[in-house]
Parts: C-alpha cells; sequence; structure tokens
C-alpha cells in the first residue's frame, strides 16, 4: 500500500535520546541519490515516469518522488517537496526502505548525508550539547562512532562550562576530528537498520 503525499509529517513524540525531531513538521527539501527518466514507481501500482529516490533533508528519511518532466535533474540536487510551490517535484510517491535504493543510491547516499550533516549543522551540535546516558554504562554520545568513553567525558565536562556552538568548536575544545563523517556514519548505520536504536533518523 503506498503513503499519501505528505505521509512524512512526523507526529511522534520524539525517542528521548537526543532526537531533534520536531513535532507535526513536514518536509521541505530532499536531496536526490538518484532518478530514472523512464522509471516505474515501487510505491505507487503503475506510477511511471521520472522516478527519484531522495534523502529527506529534516527527518533524514528515504523517500520516492515524480518529477516533472518538463524539468532537469541532477545526482545531488537539493529540490523543494513542501506542502505548496514545488517547481520540479510533482508529487511525493511514498517512503522507500534502504533494500529499494539502486546500487547508484547506495553509492551516493554518504556523500549526500554529509552535505546535510553540514546544512543542518547545529541540529547535530545540539545533540552533543544536549545527549545524555541512554543506561547506566552507555551514554548517547559513545553511540557515535569514534567516540569512546574519554571523548565522551571531555565532551561533557566542555558543555558544562559553555555549550558548543560548531563542529569546530568541538574539534577545538575536545580534539575528535571529522565530525561530519562520524555523524554520517551513524546515520548511513541507522539508514541501513544496521543499529538498536536510532538518534537522528525518523523510523
Amino acid at each position: 500500500m503506498s503513503l499519501p503525499d505528505h505521509y512524512y509529517q512526523d507526529n511522534s513524540k520524539g525517542n528521548g535520546f537526543g532526537s531533534y525531531h520536531v513535532n507535526r513538521k513536514y518536509e521541505e527539501y530532499a536531496h536526490i541519490i538518484e532518478f530514472t527518466i523512464r522509471g516505474k514507481s515501487s510505491t505507487v501500482k503503475k506510477k511511471e515516469g521520472i522516478i527519484i529516490q531522495a534523502v529527506g533533508e529534516e527527518r533524514l528519511t528515504l523517500l520516492e518522488l515524480l518529477g516533472d518532466p518538463s524539468k532537469n535533474f541532477e545526482i545531488g540536487d537539493r529540490v523543494y517537496i513542501g506542502r505548496e510551490g514545488r517547481t520540479k517535484i510533482i508529487s511525493v510517491l511514498g517512503r522507500l526502505n534502504y533494500n529499494d535504493l539502486s546500487a547508484s543510491a547506495r553509492n551516493e547516499i554518504s556523500i549526500t548525508i554529509e552535505k546535510i550533516v553540514d546544512i543542518k549543522e547545529k541540529r547535530f551540535v545540539d545533540y552533543f550539547n544536549n545527549a545524555q546516558a541512554i543506561t547506566p554504562r552507555v551514554h548517547g554520545l559513545e553511540l557515535i562512532p569514534g567516540i569512546g568513553k574519554i571523548y565522551m567525558k571531555s565532551i561533557i565536562a566542555e558543555r558544562e562550562k559553555k555549550k558548543f556552538e560548531s563542529f569546530k568548536d568541538i574539534q577545538e575544545r575536545v580534539g575528535v576530528k571529522d565530525l561530519q563523517k562520524l555523524i554520517t556514519k551513524r546515520i548511513v548505520e541507522e539508514i541501513s537498520g544496521e543499529t538498536r536504536m536510532n538518534l537522528f533518523v525518523r523510523k
């Protein structure tokens, strides 16, 4: 069964683990990771046309879109999919699973996610400012690849002095490098279903 346009409205109350999801907010932008000019939809029966695989910018969910045949598309394009005023996208056809992605889309996804992480830097920095312990033995910060207990303790100590303002600020005060890549790796793991809980990707 396909989901209606704007199915991606988020009515959840958050996951309690530092998720930045905002209740009842619609996706406005998506980033293209694959498109087929004469494609067939995998979410809407008998729907054909410019079929696009994309990543939503806010919820980081995988989306299938229908493109306007009069427009040009490129891998990596950021397209508006909000409720009103679309110029290149006719409709949001539905939500995809990682296994639905083409091989080329899977190859593109890390590059695209890292771009989104840069665009939405403040939201991810907020995670480092606000993440809490999940269990007595595991802190939410430790779920980011490359962040072990030493970095975790340093991050907590530094944020108590002053909240972090940017990735650069975290790197300079804590020493952890390539935060965008570490966060990207976590997000890709969540999208591909490798994690037990999601910090950033809406299920």
